[in-house]
């Protein structure tokens, strides 16, 4: 190093090595410059810039070195063969040429550095050339080392010049690879004069034909007047193809930030341009990305090699955001001619959306909408793959899967009476507690309306699907016990069967444990029972009673019969009951007790109850006296929103005067929902219809319930009656409800008596009216002529009595 120092300042005239570094940048920005221009040029214009660049880094490195040559003061006189004077140059050029086409016109891996590593080989064969031309009375003496050193700085130094020169057209680039490549041609030339070694020889002349040092000098000026001149063309094309590459990617990013895709262009793998939805998309700014490696927005390698060998393909992908989350898009390849040089265009589509609603859709095509929960098919697949695996373990396998059938008790009520929205809340209800009991592995399903389904598989014990149902139910007594909301009050019937000791298949698995439902429901529901063999029948036996009651009214199979209701002082007849009856021509008669809870059940009742208003009210319009009829109203008659409105249309249609008309409520019914009950029975009230509370002591027996309710009568339920002459509880229960009732300035009836010993105990007791056996069978209107007047004769034979 200190040799090469010593050489410089001792050796050389510093004012013109100061311009030999001068030319030798000039040059080098030259030469970067256009060889940009290069890259941007396609066609048969491209091997003429590469021509052009490579003279202009030849001339300069060939500049430099003679320029240096003349500021060198060897203190002997000195020329320059021609021959090998032009070798230099023409060297300089080729090898220039060489190793620029080598780092713009190829792809290989590694080109920019080979490229660069051949121009500062180029500049070596040029200074050694240059060297072997010059002439002097004497010879020259190599230090190796410092041989060696001069062509591996060259070399090394030129191989980093075109890669950071060719990495942007940023000014960053541009000067930081125009300065490397002086460093390498300056480093190189001065080391190597540092090598040399002149040694006086008087037998050594100058030959007569070297160029003489003046003649030199006028060889520099032209050579550097040659790269003066390409230098301002190279500014010249590099402002003209920026204004046009500005105008360019100004239309074309008015063109891409119209689209709502990310779009970008790329100039290989250098972004050079991307629209606002892409810099959006990426969370960044449009300038930020310019200039960045496509790898930082898309990070998958693959995908990037299959952006390049398949153009025109659509695939999906992962692009990374500057907060390093990951986005799923959508991208396709298209190659573009940009700024007169191929490029690259990418749209990039976000797939979030697209994502979430397949998933939502995937979601919606394997559970239900409102709970959440598996659905029908879901359940089913499930169910038949856990059928199919332990087949297949065989007989080895001593396990069993279970189904619970589960069904809300008296659900349809729920909906009546507070809307269909308290309904949903009361099934999401039910699946958010079901849920929570239940394991890993166990499936809950909602199969349609208030009917859900659990597969319990692997159960070593199948006694242990009923604790699993009793905590289903334990669950649902204690949400009803924190909720505070009437709607929410829910229980449940569940119904269990096993695989395989109770069925073979789903479809029977599901049969039965549907079967066992019935079984609990028939039971009061909210409990559980497993399957029998002997409840098929039963359940079987109540689909076909179902059945039939659904046609009873259109094939006239219902009938009313009515029982007479008689003051207890002279048992005179002040009205009749209408009880319903239904005369199956298959089945003969089948009583009330088991029709009427199943028409209940399957909402049956509002139908059948329509017909026994309509049916008492027409009969009764037709006595001749002007007795009571009363007509009993189950619990979902009257929280019927248009019963108080059917009750008024009956009584206009048939003519009955309202007050004639006594309907008879269970206190059952009330406490459902003690306000639209409140509601209805004032609405009727107001038809001037009669109001009895019927069976009062069986049920709740408030008091509170009198006094806020219009009742005009109280029916004292018969279990009492049959129990008064035995004294006791019960003669006490109906004294008091007597007593009750004058208080409350309310007539009470007395229902189920049969002999003359009650009805004794009752006037006794100042009982006003009564009904049974006693005063009357229920039997057909006909049967009770002469009390109802329903003939002209009865009806004149009447007149005359009262008369």
């Amino acid at each position: 190093m200190f040799k090469v120092y010593n050489c410089i300042l001792g050796e050389h005239d510093l004012r013109l090595v100061a311009l030999a570094a001068a030319i030798c940048a000039l040059a080098s920005f030259t030469a970067v410059n256009l060889v940009h221009h290069v890259r941007r040029t396609v066609g048969y214009m491209r091997p003429v810039w590469l021509c052009v660049a490579a003279t202009a880094t030849g001339f300069g490195i060939w500049a430099t070195h003679f320029i240096a040559m003349l500021a060198f003061s060897p203190g002997l006189p000195t020329g320059y063969d021609v021959a090998l004077t032009i070798t230099s140059l023409v060297a300089a050029i080729a090898l220039t040429g060489v190793g620029l086409a080598t780092a713009v016109l190829t792809t290989v891996p590694g080109a920019r550095w080979l490229g660069g590593a051949i121009v500062g080989g180029g500049i070596a064969v040029m200074h050694y050339t240059g060297m072997a031309a010059f002439e002097i009375p004497g010879r020259i003496d190599w230090d190796p080392f410092l041989v060696v050193a001069s062509i591996a700085l060259g070399t090394l130094i030129g191989a980093f010049a075109l890669p950071v020169g060719l990495h942007d057209r940023s000014a960053k680039s541009m000067i930081s690879g125009s300065a490397l490549l002086t460093v390498a041609i300056c480093s190189h030339h001065f080391t190597a004069m540092a090598a040399a070694a002149l040694i006086p020889d008087p037998t050594i002349t100058v030959s007569e034909a070297a160029i003489p040092t003046s003649w030199l000098a006028v060889l520099v000026s032209i050579a550097a007047l040659t790269i003066l001149l390409l230098t301002f063309a190279a500014l010249a094309l590099d402002i003209r193809d920026r204004r046009h590459a500005e105008r360019e990617t100004d239309r074309m990013r008015r063109l891409a930030n119209a689209a709502f895709e990310g779009l970008l262009v790329c100039d290989g793998d250098v972004i050079a341009t991307v629209n606002a939805s892409l810099a959006e998309l990426v969370g960044s700014s449009e300038e930020q990305l310019v200039g960045r490696d496509l790898a930082a927005i898309l990070p998958n390698e693959e995908a990037r090699l299959q952006l390049e060998q398949r153009p025109n393909a659509t695939f999906e992908t992962v692009l990374q955001t500057t907060n390093g989350a990951t986005i799923v898009v959508e991208v396709i390849c298209r190659p573009i001619s940009f700024v007169n040089k191929p490029h690259r265009a990418i749209a990039i589509r976000d797939l979030r959306d697209r994502k979430k609603a397949e998933r939502h859709i995937e979601f919606l095509a394997h559970h239900d909408t409102l709970t959440g929960l598996a659905n029908r098919n879901t359940f089913d697949k499930k169910l038949d793959d856990l059928i199919a695996a332990q087949r297949a373990r065989g007989s080895h396998d001593q396990s069993h899967i279970a189904v619970l059938c589960l069904d809300l008790d008296r659900f349809k009520e729920v909906n009546d009476l507070f809307g269909h929205a308290a309904g949903d809340e009361v099934l999401q209800t039910v699946a958010r507690c079901t849920s929570k009991v239940l394991r890993d592995g166990q499936t809950m399903a909602r199969l349609g309306g208030d009917e859900f389904a659990i597969i319990v598989p692997r159960l070593s014990d199948p006694t242990r699907a009923g604790r699993i149902a009793e905590s289903v139910l334990n669950a649902l007594r204690i949400e009803n016990e924190n909720s505070s909301h009437a709607a929410a009050a829910v229980s449940a019937s569940i119904g269990i069967a096993i695989f395989p000791t109770d069925a073979s298949d789903r479809t029977s698995l599901m049969s039965h444990s549907d079967t066992a439902l019935y079984r609990a429901k028939a039971e009061g529901g909210g409990t559980y029972r497993f399957f029998e063999s002997a409840m098929g029948d039963q359940v079987r036996d109540r689909r076909m009673i179902e059945h039939d009651l659904r046609y009873a009214i259109s094939r006239r199979e219902l009938s009313l019969v009515y029982q007479p209701q008689a003051r207890t002082l002279d048992r005179e007849i002040i009205g009749f009951e209408a009880l319903l009856r239904w005369n199956n021509p298959e089945r003969g008669t089948i009583p009330p007790n088991v029709f009427i809870p199943i028409a209940e059940e399957s909402g049956l009742i509002l139908q059948i109850g329509e017909w026994v208003l309509r049916e008492a009210c027409q009969e009764a319009a037709r006595w001749f006296h002007r007795l009571n009829v009363a007509v009993n109203v189950s619990a979902i008659q009257l929280h019927s929103a248009n019963f108080a409105q059917l009750v008024h249309e009956v009584l206009f249609q048939t003519g009955l005067a309202p007050n004639r008309l006594e309907l008879e409520i269970t206190e059952t019914a009330l406490i459902r929902d003690l306000h639209r009950a409140l509601s209805t029975l004032r609405q009727l009230k107001g038809l001037g219809v009669r109001i009895a509370m019927d069976d009062f002591g069986t049920g709740y027996s408030s008091l509170s319930n009198l006094r806020a309710f219009p009742f005009d009568k109280i029916k004292i339920d018969g279990s009492f009656i049959r129990s008064v002459n035995e004294g006791g509880q019960a003669a006490t229960i109906v004294r008091a409800v007597l007593g009750l009732g004058r208080g409350l300035d309310l007539p009470v009836l007395a229902e189920g008596v049969e002999t003359a010993e009650e009805l004794a105990f009752l006037s006794a007791e100042a009982c006003q009216e009564a009904q049974g056996y006693f005063l009357g069978k229920p039997q057909p209107i006909g049967a009770f002529e002469r009390y109802t007047g329903a003939d002209s004769t009865a009806k004149q034979g009447l007149r005359v009595v009262v008369g």
